[in-house]
């Protein structure tokens, strides 16, 4: 394990446990997502937050600017905390962490759902209780349109894939044919 990885878990174990003291668990992780999204989207802020030739207290300045009111204390405090100490390409390590955390607290998995079309909420309320079942946590659901599956679903939780589209069927059964035949 790196040494990043392991700065990065210290900072999303610091920040859930305020942010569980506060009963604000969910809110910080959206501001995280935001203020990652952000920072790592925009080519101009990774510039400006990454450039030698700008203090650490002029980009904090801005950013405390930028971020004030629209995102918690204690996120804006981390945030700032990684500029002071030159860290802030470990913000998104962090909130990978931080939702890791957050997750094995709260009983909650994210799941990656891939259907041949937008599933609606009905669609996506039963995959999550059903996924839910399975894995014995409370799914939340990333549908992603992927035209390549034919039909059916592609489900992703963690390190495993639960592959119930015909694309996927189709290749099970060509291995099976091909086991037999050899």
């Amino acid at each position: 394990m790196s040494r990043d990885t392991i700065v990065a878990k210290r900072y999303a174990k610091a920040l859930f446990e305020v942010a569980l003291g506060q009963q604000k668990v969910l809110e910080v992780e959206q501001e995280l997502r935001t203020v990652v999204i952000a920072i790592t989207g925009d080519a101009e802020i990774g510039k400006f937050i990454e450039s030698p030739n700008i203090s650490e207290e002029a980009k904090q300045h801005v950013l405390r600017t930028s971020l004030d009111g629209k995102v918690s204390e204690p996120v804006l405090k981390t945030v700032l905390l990684l500029i002071e100490r030159g860290r802030v390409e470990l913000l998104e390590a962090l909130l990978n962490d931080y939702v890791k955390i957050e997750g094995e607290s709260l009983g909650i998995a994210d799941a990656r759902v891939y259907s041949t079309y937008a599933l609606n909420d009905e669609e996506q309320e039963a995959v999550a209780r059903e996924f839910g079942g399975r894995v014995n946590k409370k799914i939340r659901i990333e549908n992603i349109v992927d035209p390549t599956l034919l039909g059916g679903l592609k489900v992703a939780i963690g390190d495993t894939i639960y592959d119930g589209s015909l694309a996927g069927k189709l290749e099970r059964l060509e291995q099976s044919f091909n086991r037999r035949v050899q």
